[in-house]
């Protein structure tokens, strides 16, 4: 048990795992362990050499008659059992020996043998054994009793509020998911199956490190995208706590960036289904009226996939999320004014590429060549402004009028455009560099994001 401890401690302190998070609840069951078992050692090492609990034992369970026997079993425990004893100095007569080991074959032996074979315990005793007098008289072995069963009873009684009660849930996880799974069983049942499995994580990390999605916690302080930490706040979501709006955004979030490749949910040492947790997770917070912008991104691929599971509610964050970008980007006024800065310009700036509207004379080789656009009779009343349209308006600075366009989320990124237009523009890469720069204007990190990605 101590060197799984001293392992543990390794692991999160001592070595540099990418993206570890340790929390309060994994520094408790460290100490908790380390209390129980250190204050166990020491109080077998007390014991060992305390002439009070011998002497007590000699009470309850020995049968001696005469002062001489007493003596004799005493000096027998003081040379073969590490006791401790001012009344037996110097070196012990063989034939009080043989007496002693005698009446402990007739007294003690039942219960008790070389404490040599518990050699931590031992240990401690030979170590203490210069103390071993005046911690008798402090009363160290009661004091260290009192200390281990009370350590031992407070971690009982808190087993099933932390993470001690995966002793219980881990194995019924592991039951659950071998006979479990959508499509079969009852939502009921899956929904017991999904309280099981969030008391069973241990939050050993091992997801953290193999997911594909972790790296963007280095551009992006959302510690939720980790799996690991999202298991945490879902936690606290099923008790039934209150998060603010902000923690409910940041969650959603950090769910939605799950690029759903399984590697979580394969490593896992409970047989955790992380991925259907994320689904059902982010379908609960999208009916808690949370909107989130990369709904209308390739983040919805899997979404989009599993549309059946969703049933009538799937359209209803896809609504919310262009409601929230109409209001945030409301249409300029007639006439319309164009900027004499080159804020929008200088801000697609995540590739070289994006740079490349400025050549484009309005050709509509790009609009003519988009299935999105044939899809429509009216396009432009559908998608409010065609790919060559919303080039023009890159060029001309003017940020609503391009961030309003539902070309930008009906875009299928086949590369058609780009690969007709005969100036070159990446067409494609400028409207997937404008949906960036949407939802981070959405989240308010326009200036959180950039600085760290440009270090």
């Amino acid at each position: 048990v101590l060197l799984g401890m001293a392992l543990a401690v390794y692991r999160r302190w001592g070595m540099e795992v990418p993206r570890l998070v340790s929390n309060s609840m994994d520094l408790y069951a460290i100490v908790a362990v380390a209390l129980i078992i250190v204050s166990g050692f020491l109080l077998e090492g007390v014991k060992i050499t305390s002439r009070s609990v011998y002497l007590r034992m000699v009470q309850e369970y020995a049968d001696l008659s005469t002062p001489e026997e007493e003596r004799a079993l005493e000096a027998y425990w003081v040379a073969k059992f590490g006791l401790i004893s001012p009344a037996v100095k110097g070196p012990v007569e063989e034939g009080l020996l043989r007496m002693g080991e005698e009446l402990h074959e007739m007294s003690c032996a039942g219960c008790h043998s070389r404490p040599r074979w518990a050699f931590l315990g031992y240990g401690v005793a030979r170590a203490i054994k210069p103390v071993a007098l005046p911690l008798d008289r402090a009363g160290a072995a009661e004091g260290l009793w009192w200390v281990h069963v009370l350590a031992c009873l407070v971690a009982l009684a808190f087993l099933p509020f932390s993470k001690f009660f995966h002793l219980l849930t881990a194995p019924l996880c592991l039951l659950c998911n071998a006979v479990m799974e959508r499509g079969r069983s009852s939502p009921a049942n899956l929904t017991t199956k999904r309280m099981i499995e969030l008391d069973a994580c241990t939050h050993c990390g091992t997801c953290t490190v193999r997911c594909s999605a972790a790296p963007v916690v280095e551009v992006m302080p959302n510690s939720d995208v980790l799996p690991s930490e999202k298991i945490a706040s879902l936690k606290v979501l099923a008790s039934g706590k209150e998060l603010s709006r902000r923690r409910l955004e940041e969650l959603l979030e950090g769910i939605y960036l799950c690029t759903n490749c399984y590697r979580c949910t394969v490593v896992c040492p409970v047989g955790i289904d992380l991925q259907d947790l994320w689904f059902e997770a982010r379908e609960a917070l999208f009916r808690r009226g949370v909107v989130e912008v990369s709904v209308l991104s390739p983040l919805s691929f899997f979404r989009g996939l599993m549309r059946a599971e969703v049933e009538e509610g799937y359209e209803v964050p896809l609504a919310g999320a262009k409601e929230a970008i109409a209001a945030r980007f409301q249409p300029a006024e007639e006439p319309i004014q164009v900027p004499t800065d080159a804020e929008l310009q200088g801000r697609l700036d995540l590739s070289a590429d994006a740079r490349t509207f400025h050549v484009c004379f309005s050709c509509q080789t790009c609009s003519n060549a988009c299935p999105v656009v044939a899809n429509y009779d009216d396009p432009e009343g559908a998608l409010g402004l065609l790919p060559h349209q919303i080039m023009r308006a890159c060029a001309l600075g003017l940020r609503e009028l391009a961030f309003r366009a539902e070309m930008l989320w009906r875009c299928l990124t086949c590369y058609q455009c780009q690969e007709l237009c005969p100036q070159g523009v990446r067409v494609a890469d400028v409207l997937y560099e404008l949906k960036t720069l949407v939802v981070e204007s959405m989240k308010g990190k326009e200036d959180e994001v950039r600085p760290l990605r440009r270090l």
